[in-house]
């Protein structure tokens, strides 16, 4: 999956949970616990990766302002 293509947070999110409600629920096959376990990791970290850029553009627009607020004093 490239950066294009990869889901939004909200739908990495979605599909997180859904990976772990299945793993809870067992039953499944040990390479199937396996893969599921792979692609909650890497939905793991994609949620992280977006919610990191969020968290830089909200820095940046808090700093921008604090600095707008300091020059206009």
């Amino acid at each position: 999956m490239t950066e294009g293509d990869e889901p939004g947070y909200e739908q990495a999110r979605d599909e997180l949970a859904q990976v772990v409600a299945r793993l809870e629920a067992g039953g499944l096959s040990l390479e199937d616990s396996l893969a599921l376990w792979e692609r909650g990791e890497a939905l793991a970290r994609l949620c992280e990766r977006h919610l990191a850029g969020a968290r830089e553009r909200v820095e940046t627009v808090l700093s921008e302002a604090a600095g707008e607020d300091g020059a206009s004093g």
